[in-house]
């Protein structure tokens, strides 16, 4: 028992590819999110950030541009950075 323990152990390191990794999948999570399917249905709709001329924008719409915006200029990049991470992958297990 002890020995499963410490090769899983060894298995579960926390280097710097594995943040690397995390970060990616959190970012395809953020890309992949639907406005008209997901994000109305919990009142983060395109019609839900109405604010006022010189109102600062709240968490709210800021995070929202934030979704809006990896959506916009991540796309392309994810797809190249995804394939590189599966060939990484692939290659040294």
């Amino acid at each position: 028992m002890l020995g499963l323990a410490t090769h899983l152990g060894a298995n579960m390191a926390f280097t710097l590819y594995s943040l690397i990794q995390a970060a990616i999948l959190c970012v395809n999570a953020v890309a992949v999110l639907h406005e008209e399917r997901f994000l109305s249905k919990i009142g983060w709709g395109v019609d839900q950030g109405v604010g006022g001329f010189g109102d600062e924008p709240g968490i709210k719409v800021q995070l929202m541009n934030l979704i809006r915006s990896v959506r916009t200029v991540m796309r392309v990049p994810l797809i190249a950075v995804n394939a590189v991470c599966i060939v990484l992958l692939l290659l040294f297990g």
